[in-house]
């Protein structure tokens, strides 16, 4: 029934439903975080409460809605916001406060109804003193058209008084007497005291019963004087903008540059983490990494990697192969059934007395031709790409009669997905171990990785917190997927087509359509940002591989983590459209990320 009825979607529980959540104090992000909830209301796509009537053949499917043209107006977005769409109520559009600008004095709105639908409107200020009484062009009650039209509310300020006043507009649609909701759409305006204009004197002619012309009908002093402030201020307004846009294109110049650097060195441009924890024990392992130096790029796609022969494989990674006699195996950090990744030392060819410590992937005895390729060739996906938050292979060892070798820069704190676990075992005594601000600056180096990718036009098809590694200085870097299928064999699932896939952490068209693009990996990076703050969790745990597709499409995702803060969700939940041309890029990511991050230490 109307406001009682939920929608039943998918297959998962309540604890797997998106929810929406009030907005809470904080509100120091600026207008970045507020188009990404309101991006999150227009695009994600959220069972809510349905209209609906006993009799299914006279279904009212309902729409209220603001056209693209107010939302432009309003939000300098292009996009219509839907708050009742074909009977569903958009609870994520109605729990939004929408500021109006001061100059803005009406708001229009487009609906209508297949059906018989009733209506009652009502309005309410909070500061009366502020703002006068609302108005519509439309009667307080009646029924909703059956054609698409338009209805105009008007609200204008006092005059009297400086102050912000909160409308709600209460639209009340009724069915029958036992089917009816109520929506409350709300406003903020900023209204300001109306400053009156004393009338001009008039001057009395001599030898004349008429006066003079009024003092506006020429130029006085201070006439001359507003035009002059209002030269001086455009003057200064184009040149702050001339100096704006300069330090625009210094600094998007400054961040080719960083680029184009060695990944060695600290994340530059980002506030270091307010708190270095040491107490936790090393992760045991890194699932993947590489290199340094500069080599030709052997980027293989998915699915080109089982007609590529070991051979091949090994004579594309030649020019940077080295003898096994300079590397040194030590502790096994993680093993799987038949891959392994050791923590090695590697001899400098030229002194034999410097060493520098490394990670060894290699396989066991009995693996595969095809698995060793397949390690071989994946621990290529990131070779020739430099940038301070990615990790590429820096050697191999292929000599002949001996299984291959992968050898990558070490991180010492090693694999994120089980550092964040082992942050999560070591809550219960130390609960300020790892803060919210640690990991909002892992999930900054992440996006800035992959905004460099994306940038490149490589498609990581795999970003996931098994896939990065950090060291004790809380430098994230993501690597490659090479051995991930074998060490992490409960994220990767088999759909009936003979390939393990991670299908929770995979968008929905590359679910259906396996199609992969730079969109796909933002939808990764929203379920990756979910794992940094649950500490590790695996996401979707209680949804069947095979009903992903179903569930997703139904319009279901991953519950808000607890603790976890309503504008960092809605950024998760912005990565999760339906639509990847309706997902935000990772460059604006990153900077509401980092808007974020400086708003969480300043409440530190």
């Amino acid at each position: 029934m109307l406001g009682q009825k939920e929608a039943a979607r998918g297959s998962g529980g309540p604890r797997s439903e998106c929810r929406a959540r009030p907005l809470p104090a904080l509100r120091t992000l600026g207008g970045c975080v507020l188009l990404l909830l309101l991006q999150a209301a227009l695009c994600l796509a959220r069972p809510g409460v349905i209209i609906s009537t006993n009799n299914n053949n006279n279904h009212p499917s309902v729409n209220v809605y603001m056209s693209e043209v107010e939302v432009k107006k309003l939000l300098g977005l292009d996009a219509e916001l839907y708050y009742v769409r074909d009977d569903v109520v958009n609870h994520y559009a109605l729990s939004f406060i929408l500021p109006v600008p001061s100059e803005t004095n009406s708001l229009h709105f487009t609906w209508h109804s297949k059906s018989k639908v009733e209506y009652r409107l009502g309005f309410q200020v909070e500061n009366p003193a502020a703002m006068d009484q609302p108005h519509s062009n439309i009667s307080a009650s009646g029924e909703v058209p059956l054609t698409h039209s338009v209805f105009r509310v008007d609200l204008f300020c006092s005059g009297k008084v400086d102050g912000e006043a909160i409308l709600t507009m209460q639209l009340n649609l009724t069915i029958h007497a036992n089917n009816f909701t109520v929506l409350n759409f709300k406003r903020r305006k900023m209204c300001y005291r109306r400053i009156e204009q004393p009338d001009p004197p008039k001057i009395l002619l001599p030898f004349s019963n008429k006066t003079g012309p009024d003092l506006d009908s020429a130029p006085t002093t201070s006439t001359r004087v507003f035009y002059i402030s209002v030269g001086v201020c455009c003057a200064v307004i184009f040149l702050v903008a001339i100096i704006l846009a300069v330090l625009h294109l210094h600094s998007m110049k400054r961040v080719e540059v960083d680029d184009s650097e060695s990944d060695s060195g600290s994340s530059q441009g980002l506030s270091q983490p307010s708190t270095q924890t040491t107490q936790y024990l090393r992760a045991d392992t890194p699932n993947n990494a590489t290199s340094i130096t500069t080599y030709p790029s052997l980027r293989i796609e998915k699915n080109d990697l089982r007609s590529v022969t070991l051979l091949e494989a090994k004579a594309k990674v030649k020019d940077i192969a080295i003898s096994r006699e300079r590397v040194t195996l030590r502790d096994v950090l993680h093993e799987g059934t038949f891959g392994r990744i050791f923590h090695g030392v590697l001899l400098d060819e030229k002194d034999p007395s410097k060493e520098k410590q490394v990670f060894v992937k290699t396989v066991k005895d009995h693996a595969s031709e095809v698995q060793v390729t397949m390690m071989l060739t994946e621990s290529c996906k990131l070779r020739g790409l430099h940038h301070r938050n990615l990790l590429p292979i820096s050697h191999v060892c292929t000599e002949d009669g001996e299984k291959p070798m992968v050898l990558l820069p070490y991180m010492n704190w090693g694999n994120l997905k089980l550092f964040l676990r082992q942050c999560k075992l070591a809550e219960a005594n130390n609960p300020q171990a790892i803060s919210q601000q640690d990991l909002v600056h892992m999930a900054i180096q992440i996006a800035c990785g992959m905004s460099y990718l994306a940038r490149r036009e490589v498609i990581h098809k795999d970003l996931a917190a098994r896939n990065c590694v950090i060291d004790d200085s809380m430098q994230v870097k993501i690597t490659d997927n090479a051995l991930a299928r074998d060490l992490f064999p409960m994220d990767y699932h088999c759909l009936g087509d003979n390939e393990n896939r991670p299908v929770r952490w995979m968008a929905l068209e590359s679910l259906l359509n396996n199609d992969f693009s730079s969109a796909s990996d933002i939808w990764a990076f929203g379920v990756t940002l979910w794992e940094l703050m649950t500490l590790g969790q695996t996401p979707y745990v209680d949804i069947d591989p095979f009903e992903m597709a179903a569930y997703l499409k139904d319009g279901y995702r991953i519950a808000q983590p607890i603790n976890c803060p309503d504008e960092l969700f809605a950024v998760m939940a912005c990565c999760w459209a339906l639509d990847p041309e309706e997902r935000p890029k990772f460059q604006q990511l990153v900077q509401c990320l980092t808007e974020f991050h400086a708003a969480l230490g300043a409440y530190v």
